[in-house]
């Protein structure tokens, strides 16, 4: 089975293509983790990103694809189902990635739209804190460190990402709701069977619904 999870920034879409993942025995690929991890090692397709992901901007398609080529040809997606996380955002990488399958011989099975309020999402993400030290992840609004800024597990300082602060999320939001939305209507009117959950709701029961759909 080879699924796509849209959903606006602090969505779920990671928790949840995780649990998924596991449930199905898909590899989950977080075009996010693969941005991030590129920044981190320094590569130039981290360098060209690095700047976008900072500003709240989408990352042009030909980096996207280019990571995602990659992965579904030589890395963990090469064999078996997988789970996009996060990609396509726009409907030129939903083109891209619709000729990539067809190349590889890989039909896309079914996509899941995780809908949460946008007041919601902006708690999630401004109030997002990491370990700078074992990448541990806090909430300050719903799952707050013991102390705050100090780290549960470690005691290391926590952070916020340049991309969760405020400004930044609602630019986020709105880039999304721009470009990224229009993508639920581009499915719909193809083959690819759409489902539309609440993920204003606990992990546990968004889980529930995805697993439904799916197995339906």
């Amino acid at each position: 089975m080879n699924v796509i999870f849209l959903g606006a920034p602090g969505a779920g879409k990671g928790t949840q293509g995780a649990l998924i993942a596991e449930r199905f025995g898909l590899t989950r690929i977080s075009t996010g983790d693969l941005l991030r991890d590129a920044v981190r090692r320094g590569t130039p397709l981290g360098q060209k990103a690095k700047a976008y992901m900072d500003a709240g901007e989408l990352v042009p398609d030909d980096v996207i694809l280019g990571l995602v080529r990659e992965v579904l040809t030589h890395g963990e997606g090469a064999k078996g189902g997988i789970l996009l996380d996060g990609f396509p955002r726009t409907i030129p990488q939903a083109e891209g990635l619709d000729a990539l399958l067809d190349e590889l011989g890989r039909p896309l099975d079914a996509v899941v739209v995780i809908d949460v309020p946008d007041e919601v999402l902006v708690k999630r993400l401004s109030g997002r804190r990491s370990c700078a030290n074992c990448g541990a992840i806090y909430n300050i609004y719903f799952e707050p460190p013991r102390v705050p800024g100090i780290c549960d597990v470690c005691g290391g300082a926590l952070v916020e990402r340049a991309d969760d602060a405020a400004e930044t999320v609602r630019r986020r939001l709105q880039v999304y709701r721009e470009q990224t939305a229009p993508l639920i209507r581009y499915y719909e009117a193809g083959p690819t069977r759409v489902y539309t959950v609440d993920g204003d709701a606990p992990v546990e029961e968004v889980q529930r619904a995805i697993v439904r759909a799916l197995e339906s």
